[in-house]
């Protein structure tokens, strides 16, 4: 199906330049001398997803490129896909920000931190840096309709800050395909009569495994182990067979079995763009909500859920005095929003230009702190009941991570009658959490480098499977400086006016000064402070009593550097490769590329004391 659509459209090629040019219309010449522009947009709708193009002709009858002065151009063939409903987009965005983040680290960092009390600092860096960078990626992938890579054509030199994020998200899903994986696992084992976790007479339980809750013993039983901790370390990852980290051993079938159908359904999730992504997130991003609600209907009914709840709930404000509540309220902020790691910017290039950004902006970015929120009552309904059936401290059941939900709430739910259909409900609801973000992930990585080798965009299916199938060959074995660059390079580089001008092109609102002044000056200094607190509170990993050798220390940084280097290392790179001196060089990198032209007759903005002012 065809549609042509005619609309009028002004000259914006130069909008913005510091001096105008004889290009540009003179401010007091008529109307009816100057050029006439239409914008010619052809849609085209296939299997419900919307295809644009459009051509710009004046009355000479030349045409040029059309849409936003500095977006992207598809050549004959490459017009870019849109989402074909708009929920499509928001639930994309909701399940990629809503992860298994939200059920295992939100509610016991609540709870930690003085309960509702922490609160005041998470919504403090919600309105001040969250939303504001959740609604800048959004406009940036939007408007210049390419991924995290091409879009830095508005300022070339920082270009490996998408290098960075794509290399991030690939990173990323290396080991999140493999928790998803153990979720799998976790779900194929909860179809049988008798939950494997239950009782301590398997072959992978040790001597010190007793069915008694190993907090409710006397000192000198101080060591033992439940079967559910016992089932997750020995029966799945099997670490008794293993040394450390230098004797992974061969990768188990059983698991690895797993990755192969998470990486299977990755793949078909993918390989034909939003047009498939966005159906399966209907399912993905929508049931963890019904399971949500239904586990919280179940476990207010239990024993000392009421009493779990308002110890989520209390409030100590005398905690807001310590340094640590209000960095680990920024830190989640920064992790929970998925901002920095190029799937915003991914999933907004598909939007129509004229979407309306800033709105889904604060929908979605509430929805998903009202969503871990909401999920506290879930975990501490079942903790305040694990608590009272095995009489001992709250405290002592509340945990965060893969113990919450590998080991915790596996042995809560075994409690129950009808322990299977509960437990596979959860590992569902685990396992939909993670494949929308994991999907996220892997569009970021195929977006952002496709639209930079646009000879990857005829075989996107093959491409896509050299991803997936790289992740899940890596998984077998197996933050915040890349956003902070970006918001320095859009707010200032670029600069935060241009910016709104373009926000005011797609949308018809030009955003207010609060939002001007958080992505200038708030958000970067929000930023910098948590790339100072990470590495001034950073603590060598270890897992339990088990303490990680320097080598594999040493490997850990060498991936960090590996991701971070990439912001130098290409602005070298541009300066090497940039004709002229190098004041020119300089000109050029960190000019939007449809300004060039600018630079050619020395007009360089970003040399003039107003365009580092202007808000």
């Amino acid at each position: 199906m065809e549609q042509p659509v005619l609309k009028a459209r002004s000259p914006t090629g130069q909008t913005g330049s510091a001096v105008p040019t004889a290009k540009q219309p003179s401010s007091n010449t008529s109307d009816t001398t100057g050029p006439k522009e239409v914008e010619l947009i052809l849609v085209k709708e296939h299997n419900g997803v919307q295809f644009t193009a459009s051509t710009l002709a004046n009355q000479a009858g030349r045409s040029h490129a059309p849409g936003p002065s500095h977006g992207h151009t598809p050549l004959p063939g490459e017009e870019r896909e849109t989402w074909g409903k708009k929920i499509d987009f928001l639930l994309s965005v909701i399940g990629f920000a809503v992860d298994l983040a939200n059920v295992w680290r939100f509610p016991y960092l609540c709870y930690k931190n003085g309960g509702g009390a922490f609160l005041v600092p998470y919504m403090f860096f919600m309105v001040i840096a969250g939303m504001p960078l959740f609604y800048m990626e959004l406009a940036l992938g939007q408007y210049n309709r390419e991924g995290a890579a091409g879009v830095w054509k508005i300022c070339p030199i920082f270009k490996g800050v998408g290098f960075t994020v794509i290399l991030i998200s690939l990173y990323v899903g290396f080991y999140y395909n493999v928790i998803i994986a153990w979720a799998l696992f976790y779900l194929f084992s909860s179809f049988t009569g008798d939950l494997p976790w239950v009782h301590c007479n398997n072959t992978w339980n040790s001597p010190n495994c007793s069915d008694l809750w190993a907090f409710n013993t006397s000192l000198n039983d101080s060591h033992k182990s439940t079967p559910a901790a016992e089932y997750f370390e020995r029966g799945v990852l099997h670490l008794q067979d293993s040394e450390g980290i230098a004797d992974l051993g061969l990768p188990r079938w059983q698991l690895t079995s797993c990755l192969g159908v998470v990486i299977v359904v990755l793949y078909f999730s993918l390989w034909k763009g939003v047009k498939t992504s966005g159906k399966v997130v209907w399912i993905t991003a929508t049931m963890p909500y019904l399971v949500l609600t239904v586990l919280l209907l179940r476990g207010v009914t239990l024993p000392g859920a009421i009493d779990g709840i308002k110890a989520y709930l209390s409030v100590d404000f005398l905690r807001l005095c310590e340094a640590q509540v209000w960095i680990e309220a920024a830190t989640q902020i920064c992790f929970s929003l998925g901002v920095g790691f190029g799937v915003l910017i991914a999933f907004s290039s598909y939007n129509k230009f004229s979407n309306n950004c800033y709105r889904d902006a604060i929908i979605t970015s509430s929805i998903n702190s009202l969503t871990s929120f909401f999920s506290g009552f879930v975990i501490f309904s079942f903790l305040g009941y694990m608590s009272q059936k095995h009489n001992v401290p709250l405290d002592k059941v509340a945990t965060d991570g893969p113990g919450l939900v590998f080991i915790i709430y596996p042995e809560a739910i075994a409690t129950l009658p009808g322990s299977s259909v509960w437990a596979v409900i959860f590992f569902i609801m685990l396992l939909t959490l993670g494949i929308d973000s994991a999907m996220g992930g892997m569009e970021s990585v195929i977006t952002g480098l496709i639209d930079e080798f646009k000879f990857l965009h005829k075989h996107r299916e093959l491409f896509t499977l050299f991803i997936v199938v790289s992740t899940f060959l890596i998984s077998l074995f197996c933050g915040s400086w890349d956003l902070l660059i970006e918001a320095i390079g859009i707010a200032w580089f670029y600069g935060v006016d241009r910016f709104s001008d373009d926000i005011e092109e797609m949308i018809g609102q030009r955003p207010g000064l609060y939002w001007r002044l958080c992505w200038k000056f708030v958000s970067p200094c929000f930023l910098l402070f948590m790339v100072v607190v990470s590495f001034a509170t950073f603590n060598p990993p270890n897992y339990a009593t088990y303490t990680f050798p320097m080598w594999a220390n040493v490997i850990g940084w060498c991936l960090a550097i590996s991701s971070m280097s990439m912001v130098p290392l290409y602005a070298i790179y541009k300066m090497c490769t940039l004709p002229g001196k190098f004041c020119d060089r300089l000109a050029y990198a960190i000019t939007p590329e449809h300004e060039h032209h600018l630079v050619d007759n020395g007009e360089v903005r970003r040399f003039t004391l107003q365009h580092w002012l202007v808000i």
